[in-house]
């Protein structure tokens, strides 16, 4: 659909475009049906526009039951844990009936709400009464308003929060985060390509070998972009200056699930993608603190065994892997070539403000966020990069195209203040915060920690954009509906220490040595 075509297509060509431009992909990928939603055509024909809304609708938007929940009963977090998981399920279901449906929404313009969102709503407001029932009946407190929750939209390719080819690199402090409290994303523009406007053919096609992205739009050149990264906070008199590294290797043995004890324990495939897992060696759905801190570690410290897990990313290039069929994989939308970091950084820093804490045992800390695409950028803390160029440009909102000889880099920095109580919080993310970027300081009466930080680097084959498409693209595994933005990076850790480490890495930040 490449020119802008500026006069007014017949309602018998449009559900002809939609029908032929549906096709189905392997691994039960789809792709969307590439409508020219041109601005020059004329809105004054509805029978034009039975394309409907659904004809552009990208994906599903739901929201987060999950990250409103902020008090669950210990008796009631598995059965919550459990219906969470359900939510997560039904989404993807929705979507992909979305994608696989698109010939009907050419012909009926009401076919998304009656047949897809609506029974949606439905099966969620069942889910999200189960969760009260979960909490109450062992004495908790259920927010009624909760209840709202229940209902989802579409979203178009333009609407999509993240990656749209405008954004800013995200905003790169102290290591980096992105900012106190919950890693909210500041600023630091980016000079990147131009989204599509009202004057540019939209192709709300979404991209990628399994239809559901990335597109063109989600990458960008990082020569072309400006210098984002900002400086750190300068350290105080009761700065912590060392540093302690372990070395986990870089999942060459391909440990792989599509589980996430943390936000789904007990449910097989509660991630929807595929994870390297390095440090504990079995880490899944059913691990629990006596199976972890009982089990091997890749780490070369074997007093190391915690979990450092994250997605894959995988290259786009019609390789199809061992996966291909599988859920959470293929035929969830996350296809092409796994691959394997050629390095893989674990190293925790201590604080410009003051002394740090030990870790307490089982900590678990998630950082950044699955669900940008439906849910905003609030807790984004995605940095992609280029090797030669991590100390000018950090992206949050695309992934880089790197210069012949330059490696992908993915960097994480955790979230390095503690409640000092909780290991866990209902939402996974309250009982822990980010300092504040300025000064480095520790908000709220919580407690600096060693701050965990990740380094991951990647040969990738380079992209190129020819004719509005992407060539050889790569991409974070993620829920199918969220696109496989760049924004939705993400990453996990379960603190497991032998033989007092934990102490010992405190220790060492707190002198200002150089440890591992």
């Amino acid at each position: 659909m490449g020119r802008n075509i500026r006069k007014r297509r017949s309602p018998l060509t449009v559900k002809v475009i939609a029908a032929s431009a549906a096709v189905a992909l392997g691994g039960g990928g789809l792709l969307y049906a590439q409508m020219n939603a041109s601005a020059h055509e004329s809105n004054n024909s509805a029978q034009n526009y039975t394309k409907a809304a659904a004809a552009t609708a990208a994906t599903i938007s739901c929201p987060d039951v999950g990250q409103k929940l902020t008090n669950v009963p210990d008796k009631a977090k598995q059965g919550v844990a459990t219906e969470l998981a359900n939510l997560d399920k039904q989404i993807t279901e929705a979507y992909s009936r979305l994608a696989s449906t698109r010939q009907a929404q050419a012909g009926d313009a009401n076919f998304v709400q009656n047949a897809i969102i609506g029974p949606l709503k439905e099966k969620r407001a069942a889910t999200i009464d189960r969760i009260r029932i979960d909490i109450t009946r062992v004495g908790g407190t259920f927010n009624s308003s909760l209840a709202q929750l229940a209902a989802c939209t579409t979203q178009t390719a333009n609407q999509t929060t993240a990656g749209q080819g405008n954004n800013n690199g995200g905003q790169n402090n102290n290591g980096g985060q992105n900012n106190n409290n919950g890693g909210q994303n500041n600023g630091g523009q980016a000079s990147a390509a131009p989204s599509a406007s009202a004057s540019t053919p939209v192709d709300v096609g979404i991209g990628g070998q399994a239809g559901n992205g990335p597109t063109a739009a989600d990458f960008v050149d990082i020569t072309k972009v400006a210098a984002n990264v900002q400086g750190k906070p300068q350290n105080g008199a009761n700065a912590s200056t060392g540093t302690f590294t372990t070395r986990c290797g870089t999942n060459q043995n391909k440990n792989h699930n599509t589980d996430n004890v943390i936000v789904a324990p007990g449910v097989s495939n509660g991630a929807h993608h595929l994870h390297d897992y390095v440090g504990n060696q079995k880490v899944n759905a059913f691990a629990t603190n006596d199976t972890l801190i009982a089990d091997q570690t890749s780490c070369q410290n074997k007093s190391d065994l915690s979990a450092y897990y994250w997605p894959v990313i995988r290259e786009q290039n019609g390789t199809q892997d061992f996966d291909q069929n599988a859920a959470g994989g293929g035929t969830e939308g996350n296809v092409g070539k796994i691959l394997t970091p050629v390095q893989a950084q674990i190293k925790y820093v201590g604080s410009p403000a003051s002394k740090v804490t030990a870790m307490p045992q089982f900590l678990r800390i998630i950082t950044g966020d699955a669900k940008t695409t439906t849910n905003g950028l609030g807790n984004a803390n995605a940095h992609w990069s280029c090797t030669g160029f991590e100390n000018k440009v950090q992206l949050t909102e695309q992934y880089p195209i790197c210069p012949q000889g330059s490696q992908v880099v993915r960097t994480f920095a955790f979230q390095s203040c503690w409640d000092g109580k909780n290991i866990d919080s209902a939402n996974h993310r309250t009982h822990v915060a980010f300092a504040d970027p300025a000064s480095g300081v520790c908000g709220n009466g919580f407690k600096a920690i060693p701050q965990l930080t990740m380094r991951l680097v990647y040969n990738v084959a380079q992209p190129s954009i020819v004719n509005g498409q992407v060539k050889n693209a790569y991409a974070v595994d993620g829920f199918p509906e969220q696109l496989h933005k760049s924004a939705t990076d993400h990453d996990d850790f379960i603190a497991v220490f032998k033989n007092n480490l934990a102490t010992t890495i405190a220790n060492c930040i707190n002198s200002g040595k150089k440890c591992q």
